[in-house]
């Protein structure tokens, strides 16, 4: 795995983690 692939899998899990946060708890945003 290149660094580009790593920074590429952080950064997709850190917007998928953002999203399911921002559904669950609406009122926080």
């Amino acid at each position: 795995m290149t660094p580009e692939n790593a920074v590429g899998l952080v950064l997709a899990a850190g917007l998928i983690v953002f999203l399911l946060v921002a559904l669950l708890l609406p009122e926080r945003f």
